[in-house]
This record gives C-alpha cells, structure tokens and sequence, in this order.
C-alpha cells in the first residue's frame, strides 16, 4: 500500500533488496535449495503494541522484535528508535546482523529491534518507561536473554537506554548471574566496555584503509594507494559518522564535506571534524560554520560533491538511481545500513567504483558488542588478570637490555616499553584484527570468482557458507 511518504514506501522494499542480494550471491554456491530458504527467512517476527501514560491519557507504541537466524545462539541486534521504523525494516536489518556476523566471524545470528517513536519528541521519563515496558514484553516472550537474544543501541538509542534494558532484565530475573550479558552497548559504569561507543566509526575508517591500501584495486580505478589525502564526504554526524570522519582524518584522509539533515558543507581543503561537531552542538546546525567554502540546504546536494570517498552514514536508502549518476566519488563505504539501492549499485559499479558493503563496513559495533558479551560472561576486565604482570616481564627484560649493553632508555621510552595493554587497546586490537582479516576474506572471494561481480555478493557468498556449515553441524542438513 503507497503512502504520502516516498521514503516511507521505498522502505517496504528493504528486506526485498536483502533478499534478492541473498538470491544472487547463492547462485555462485553449491548449497541445498531448502537449506537457502531456511537461511534467507526469518525465523521469528514478534509484533507488539502497548500503552503508556502520557499526560492526562495514554498512548499505545508499536514495536517490533525479529530473530532472523538462530544457527548460532544468542541472536544479536540493535534496537532502533524511529517514527520511520516498520516490520519490513526491522526484518531487513535481522537477515544483514545474521550476515554481518557470519562476515566479520563472530558466533551470533541475527536479530532487530524497532520502537515506533520519536525519542525528541518524549521526555526522559516517558523513554524510560517505554523502554523497560519494551523490555518486560520481550522478557515475556522468551525474546531476551544472554543465551537467547541479546539487544544493542541502533538509531535513536544509546548508553541510556541499553542501562534501562539491563536493569529491568536483571530485576526480573533476581539471582541470574549473566544478567548483564543480556544486552550489549552498556555504560562502562554498568558492565559496559571500553570503546564501544566509537566502535562502528573505528571499523568503518579501517574498512576504507584497508580497501585504499590495495594497489592493484586502486590502480583500477585511478587511485592512489594508501588512505593519505584522500578527500571524504560523510553523511551523518551521529555516533557512526561522526567517529568515521574522526579516525579517517587522524588515519591521513582530508573531510571535504560533512551532510546532516538540516543540509551540507564543503570545504576541498578539509574541514576540521570536531570544530563542525562542536559548531552543531551550540547551534544546532552544521550550516554556518565558519571553515566552510560552500554551504547547501539540500543535504543530498552534499553527496555530489568531488571527493575520493563517499561515507553514507545516516539512513537507508540514500545514493538511488536518481542520484547516483552525479555522485563524483570512486568508493563508497556504508557506513549506515542499505544506504544504496541494488540498481544504484549496479549503476556506480558499471560506472567503475568500488562499494564497501554495509555488511562489513559497519560491523564494528558488533564485533565489540561480542567482547563486551563475552566480558560480561567471564565477569572479568580485559587485562585485569595479565596487564601487571606484562609490565613486570617487560620492566625485567629492559632492566637486563640495559644492564648488558650500558645504554639506559629515557623515561618515555622505557614507559613505552613497559606498558601493559589496557582494555580499550585490547578491543581496538581485536577490531582492527577483525576488520583486516574478514576485507581480505572477501576480496579473496571477489577475485578468485570474477562472474561474482561486487564485494558485496562477494560478502554475502562467504556469509552463506558459513552459515551453512553452522546449520550442517547442528545435524539438520547433510
């Protein structure tokens, strides 16, 4: 049924576009016909509705809770807070968590959440309230659960809301002493862990290093090895854009241009990040910086400025077929989920470019999710147990260097020397090793199987086979 709203209507078409990415990846596979529809359907669709007090009267919320695959338990997604928000949707984004964890090898399937709101327009209290009833029907439904279904933030939520999550399961299950291992994304405070927050942003720019640093690729289409001076766009200024054009510019790259919903900027000798970010804080608006050259009150006209890198951070559905024949850049990384249509892809592809899949690209948040699960499994901080003890092996190692050949170290760099690695290097490390490796599993497939045509079928090939063989070990297919 056609709304009033174009955004709206195409996004009915989101888990179709998943879909018939799945349908044509599985063509380049050797697997069972029920065994892909088995791993392309989702499993459980939980549609709900409930009533809160607002005022003198009340107002019923729709949401909505899908687990897509259960080959490997728990299931893992966000929960996003949005107006927009719909069942086709939240299947949508299921079916790629299920893809997205098969990608970047971590033992989830996939799952999503959607509360069908607009968190500006409640107060805190009123959020609170949503959030925790939310939760206590989920909890109902056996959806919820360190072993079962573990939450995460997506557009909308955050820190907040995931410690409201945390505290009404842990109430609700008195004595369960995984408790907070049923939702990831939490404060620090609360059983979180280092450098969540930052996560998605950190795994997109090394997505992008990492595709940059290939010559041969690069060569291809008229680029210069390596991330230094590349010259990036990014739409979004929230957690994931945000961060991405924070550690693309200390990775070398140069932001030209910086898209929000209220328009763009642009500058082609670099913008500075955090100023544009602070300048939005006190005004509300990323127009009217002082550092930009040109200014657009149209946000899409933002995307079709010149750049090397276009990093589509915001929404789905952003770079179509109406706009993608005026986008100037050679590589776009996705850093949103399905920020670009099947046919605008088919198009930029033709056209010589290189898409970073949002499968991927963005699976950084999950991949330190999986840490901060495991954490709250183990109850133990990573380093605690080891990271005095490496200084120590590490302090005796320079005091006998320097004891056999005479020369001592400066402060600085025996402190260098000797330190132990704290908790947000050990998940930065591990997101860095996670996000090299599984860029090289993929392109490893794209080359070796020309006919396959985009790294993202490339991603999903190798995420089906996976998942394959997880189904094939519970006993279910031979």
């Amino acid at each position: 049924m056609a709304t009033n709203n174009p955004a709206a209507d195409q996004d009915t078409h989101f888990f179709g576009d998943v879909c018939k990415n799945f349908d044509y990846a599985a063509q380049f596979t050797k697997h069972d016909a029920g065994l892909l529809d088995q791993i392309k359907s989702c499993n459980s669709v939980y549609r709900f509705r409930f009533p809160i007090r607002r005022g003198n009267g009340f107002e019923v919320i729709d949401a909505w809770r899908v687990e897509h695959s259960q080959h490997q338990s728990p299931t893992k997604g966000g929960i996003r807070y949005s107006e927009m928000v719909n069942e086709d949707e939240v299947m949508a984004l299921a079916a790629l968590m299920t893809y997205k964890c098969a990608i970047v090898n971590v033992p989830f399937g996939g799952a999503k959440g959607g509360i069908k709101i607009n968190p500006k327009n409640y107060t805190i209290q009123e959020l609170e309230n949503i959030t925790r009833r939310y939760t206590v029907e989920l909890i109902k439904k056996n959806f919820i659960g360190p072993s079962i279904d573990v939450p995460a933030p997506d557009y909308g939520s955050g820190e907040r809301e995931m410690s409201w999550i945390a505290d009404t399961y842990a109430t609700m299950n008195p004595g369960q002493l995984d408790a907070m291992g049923a939702v990831t994304g939490k404060p620090i405070a609360l059983h979180g862990i280092a450098g969540r927050r930052e996560a998605t942003g950190r795994g997109v720019a090394i997505a992008i290093r990492e595709c940059v640093s290939v010559g041969e690729d690069m060569q291809k289409i008229g680029l210069l090895p390596g991330i230094s001076g590349k010259k990036v766009i990014v739409q979004g200024l929230g957690n994931v854009g945000y961060h991405s054009a924070r550690f693309l510019a200390e990775f070398g790259a140069l932001v030209v241009g910086l898209c929000e919903f209220e328009g763009a900027i642009y500058n082609e000798d670099g913008l500075d990040v955090e100023a544009v970010f602070q300048h939005r804080k006190a005004t509300g608006s990323i127009l009217g910086y002082a550092g930009a050259k040109k200014e657009f009150k149209n946000s899409h006209d933002g995307l079709e400025q010149p750049c090397d890198i276009l990093v589509p951070a915001a929404l789905e559905n952003q770079i179509t077929e109406a706009n993608v024949k005026n986008i100037k850049a050679k590589i776009i990384a996705e850093g949103a989920n399905g920020p670009t249509t099947p046919e605008a892809e088919a198009i930029f592809y033709k056209n010589g470019g290189i898409i970073i899949p949002d499968m991927y690209a963005n699976a950084g948040g999950v991949t330190v999710s999986y840490f901060e699960w495991l954490k709250n499994l183990s109850h133990v901080a990573f380093g605690r147990m080891n990271r005095r003890f490496e200084e120590n092996t590490n302090l005796n190692m320079v005091n006998m260097v320097e004891g056999i050949t005479g020369v001592a170290l400066t402060p600085l760099q025996r402190s260098t020397i000797i330190k132990g690695a704290s908790e947000l290097e050990l998940v930065n490390s591990g997101l860095e090793d996670t996000m090299i490796r599984s860029y090289h599993e993929i392109r490893e497939i794209y080359i070796n199987n020309p006919k396959i045509g985009t790294l993202r079928s490339a991603a999903m090939v190798g995420a089906i086979n996976k998942i394959a063989v997880s189904y094939q070990n519970l006993g279910i297919w031979p």
